[in-house]
């Protein structure tokens, strides 16, 4: 308030300093509210930005393991896989996606930082999950002595989602 006395004139009508001064008060009094709502819709993964880059490379590096008996990641997202291992729907629709949520909404969510977009990547990484424990259960019911049962790259695929969603849900969930 000092300041508007200092710089009034002597006559009592403002001088062009305090129009402006008060013309940016006003300005910023009309920002604040729309800025606070902007921030929120923002994210900042911070360090576990590091941890989801690694886990999609993991995730990624899972396709050239062996996912249904000898058939690789890659075969049966592709559906090239050996038809005497009859791989089914439910090993497929997990790699498909798991490379559309984890690795595609991932990269996505990541490149742009907007908090909607990281509750979808949470929400699909955790479908995702879910389907592959459904799928892993699937090849462990297959009839004794007929191959194909789950090997070790479906299993590191499942765990890759399980962590993807964690790390999504806590980033989602640490917004102020």
């Amino acid at each position: 308030m000092w300041l508007l006395r200092e710089n009034a004139r002597t006559d009592g009508s403002p001088t062009e300093e305090n129009e402006v001064e008060q013309s940016e008060r006003r300005d910023f009094r009309t920002a604040s509210p729309g800025s606070d709502r902007a921030a929120g819709r923002w994210i900042d993964p911070g360090g576990r930005a590091l941890v989801i880059v690694g886990v999609m490379l993991v995730l990624v590096l899972t396709a050239v393991l062996p996912w249904i008996g000898g058939a690789s990641g890659w075969q049966v997202i592709a559906g090239q896989a050996d038809p005497v291992l009859e791989v089914g729907l439910l090993p497929r629709l997990f790699s498909i996606n798991a490379t559309v949520a984890g690795v595609l909404l991932g990269a996505l969510t990541l490149a742009t930082r907007r908090w909607p977009v990281a509750w979808i990547t949470a929400m699909a990484c955790s479908v995702v999950t879910v389907e592959g424990v459904i799928a892993i259960w699937s090849r462990q019911t297959v009839p004794p002595g007929q191959p194909g049962g789950p090997s070790f790259g479906l299993v590191l695929a499942v765990v890759a989602m399980a962590v993807l969603a964690v790390q999504w849900l806590r980033i989602v969930w640490s917004r102020p």
